[in-house]
């Protein structure tokens, strides 16, 4: 499983760690990522979304009645 958001397409991102004598120190920052059900194209699915995009609306969530 790729850690990719499915929706906006954010993943990892690579740069230093940089201390205080300024050496750095290669790193990466993974994006926070929630497996949530989401209504695409109709149906029910499982898919791996960013909180920005749960936050911002742009995923669906199923009704529950």
């Amino acid at each position: 499983m790729a850690r990719v958001c499915d929706i906006c397409g954010k993943g990892k991102k690579s740069g230093n760690t940089v201390t205080f004598s300024h050496r750095l120190i290669k790193r990466t920052w993974s994006p926070n990522l929630r497996k949530v059900r989401a209504v695409v194209d109709g149906t029910t699915k499982r898919i791996n979304v960013c909180t920005r995009c749960l936050r911002s609306g742009k995923v669906q969530r199923p009704d529950f009645a």
